[in-house]
């Protein structure tokens, strides 16, 4: 198979779990299937400046991030840290995070979850 970056599935969502702004979705595998039924998001992620993904808890999956280009700030559990372009941040089933951008330019993120 073989997906041309037209075909990607592009969605912008507001204000991610109670995050502030929208971010810009474009799954690079379109469906669990597509993932051997082992996961349901693998996508390019693009927070603007001061945009958001609020808090939030995965149960029965992890999600991974690997920070392509930006600047942001990462709750790991209530615990804030700063992230930037090559980090890369895991959050285990049953634990939780969010993101902010804090820089000054897109925060581009690749997102992958997987079922526990």
């Amino acid at each position: 198979m073989i997906r041309k970056s037209d075909d990607k599935l592009v969605e912008v969502v507001n204000q991610p779990f109670d995050g502030e702004g929208s971010i810009t979705v474009r799954s690079i595998l379109n469906s669990p299937e597509e993932m051997n039924n082992k996961g349901r998001i693998f996508a390019h992620t693009t927070l603007q400046p001061g945009c958001s993904v609020g808090f939030h808890i995965h149960k029965g999956e992890s999600e991974t991030y690997y920070i392509l280009q930006g600047k942001g700030e990462f709750n790991d559990n209530g615990v804030m840290k700063t992230v930037s372009t090559g980090d890369i941040t895991f959050t285990p089933a049953e634990q939780g995070h969010g993101i902010k951008n804090i820089g000054n330019e897109p925060l581009e993120i690749i997102a992958l979850i997987l079922y526990k």
